[in-house]
């Protein structure tokens, strides 16, 4: 395995080739669920991390350990039905997100005690700092907008979710990390 440093310049080298990346490049099409069925906050992590492990390629049970722990540390539920679930991972090398709209609202312990039903996650790599809570800040902003997640909520399928992202994303709440 690579040394810490090893991965660190690595991750710096790649954000080089890659800067500046807009926060709509966390998503694609293929990174959108339109009825996720889940009936736990634990089972809406778990498939979460399914989904961004074949995103990415790679094993999917790291992912989930790294979001547990963070919810260990306090709820990502953000308030008005939205979480944003996140960690940073040791080895990726590019951001990736994971948006959801859960089929029927779900528990997770939020901030205002409101259930769940959109949900974004966020994965960064390692060493990305600040960059993290940038992205953090931006996804929280489109989601917590009422006429945004209203929308949200009405879409008919992956489709129409991932226009209604990117192009909300892209229409002043676009963020360079």
């Amino acid at each position: 395995m690579a040394s810490l440093a090893t991965e660190e310049a690595r991750w710096r080298e790649t954000a080089k080739r890659i800067s500046p990346l807009a926060i709509v490049d966390l998503i694609t099409r293929q990174s959108v669920i339109a009825r996720l069925r889940v009936s736990t906050k634990a089972d809406a992590l778990a498939e979460l991390a399914k989904k961004s492990a074949e995103l990415i390629r790679a094993p999917d049970r790291p992912i989930l350990d790294a979001l547990l722990a963070r919810e260990r540390l306090g709820s990502t539920g953000i308030g008005g039905g939205v979480a944003v679930p996140h960690a940073k991972l040791p080895g990726l090398m590019t951001p990736v997100g994971v948006f959801a709209r859960l089929e029927k609202p779900i528990d997770f312990q939020s901030v205002d005690g409101r259930p769940v039903d959109l949900v974004f996650t966020v994965l960064t790599p390692e060493f990305c700092g600040g960059e993290h809570l940038k992205a953090l800040a931006a996804v929280s902003r489109v989601l917590r907008d009422p006429e945004m997640s209203g929308k949200l909520r009405r879409a008919d399928d992956e489709q129409a979710l991932y226009v209604l992202l990117a192009h909300r994303i892209s229409r002043g709440l676009s963020l360079t990390i």
